[in-house]
């Protein structure tokens, strides 16, 4: 006769009991470097601008934006008198910045023109399909050195460029989309040889803001909250001192409103589709998830929009305005021979004196 076993009689807790070892410890090691917080899901952002450039015919229809900002930031390379013997175009989207430059006509219309101010130019973006889309086009053939490279996923991967490689870097509405942008423009300076600009042009916190107002309107109308349906954008005043936190000198940022007109919000968000420039928020809804937005808020935005910001005079069915908010910067990589400020306490005359008429009676 077998024995009578315990083990029915035990508690489950004490039958999965372990003994601890006290020569095996556990600890948690933080990533290198610093937290970077994500706002923007890249995979997305990747999927859209893919899907956006797959079209070809309907991506070039809506490059009049980006168009429109790489030529007021060639402006700006204007300004500049010295050549550029390379030139990196970072998130250069559909090369439109490579197609600025080599531009004989308005809006930049330059004697020389102005792509013979540089040697050789690499346009640099993310997405495979935007950043070939017209590889085809003549206006390739007229760069004296044009080459293509497909960028990593800048929340894994640095810029694949050795350090001081480039006399200046550009970028064209493209930065806007970056998780940790404080590391990257860190890359930017370095990649930079001494005393080299870097120009670039992001859309700022304000850019439509007649659809984000309309939108969060047609919410509460509709649903009785506020979801994000516009993604979260740079201000301003943080990009003076990102510059100088990732070692740029001389800095220079200004801002420029660009006002489009559509014949309605339909348009508006067709446009932003076929650009790749939808809403890649993380805490975005989705279709599979809080089921997005639906036609009623869709409608309701519709009239709301018209009613705060369409054009009275025009009618019902009247142009509607969206404003683009785009923040231009420069920062020069430090270099001999720049003008550096004076250490304080060395000033000789004292303002106040020059603003109460330096004493004169």
């Amino acid at each position: 006769m077998k024995p009578a076993s315990l083990r029915p009689f035990l508690p489950r807790p004490a039958l999965r009991r372990r003994i601890p070892n006290p020569q095996c410890r556990a600890y948690a090691i933080q990533a290198p470097g610093a937290p970077t917080l994500q706002v923007f899901d890249s995979r997305i952002k990747h999927i859209h601008k893919e899907r956006a450039a797959a079209n070809a015919e309907s991506s070039r229809r809506v490059d009049y934006l980006r168009d429109e900002v790489a030529s007021r930031l060639c402006e700006r390379l204007l300004d500049i008198n010295r050549h550029f013997p390379s030139v990196l175009d970072l998130g250069a989207n559909a090369c439109n910045i490579a197609r600025i430059l080599t531009t004989t006509a308005p809006p930049i219309p330059t004697d020389p023109p102005l792509h013979t101010r540089l040697t050789s130019l690499t346009s640099a973006d993310w997405s495979p399909t935007l950043l070939h889309r017209d590889a085809s086009l003549p206006f390739n053939s007229r760069l004296p050195s044009h080459t293509r490279t497909i960028l990593p996923d800048p929340d894994t991967a640095p810029l694949p460029f050795a350090p001081h490689t480039f006399n200046a870097v550009l970028s064209s509405l493209s930065l806007h989309w970056i998780n940790d942008l404080p590391s990257l423009l860190s890359q930017i300076a370095t990649v930079l040889k001494p005393d080299s600009p870097f120009l670039a042009a992001i859309f700022g916190g304000d850019s439509l803001f007649e659809l984000r107002t309309s939108l969060q309107l047609a919410d509460l109308d509709r649903r009785g909250g506020v979801a994000t349906h516009v993604s979260p954008l740079a201000d301003v005043r943080d990009v003076g001192g990102l510059l100088q936190k990732a070692g740029f000198k001389l800095l220079t940022v200004d801002v420029d409103d660009i006002v489009v007109e559509y014949p309605d919000t339909f348009a508006l968000m067709q446009d932003l589709q076929a650009m790749g420039e939808s809403n890649a928020a993380l805490v975005r809804e989705t279709t599979a998830g809080l089921r997005g937005l639906g036609r009623d808020v869709l409608l309701a935005n519709e009239g709301i929009y018209r009613e705060l910001h369409g054009d009275g005079a025009a009618g019902e069915k009247g142009a509607i305005p969206a404003t683009w908010r785009v923040i231009y910067m420069i920062g020069w990589t430090a270099g001999e021979g720049q003008p550096e400020p004076l250490q304080r306490g060395s000033g000789e005359v004292n303002i106040k004196d020059i603003l109460e008429g330096g004493g004169k009676k």
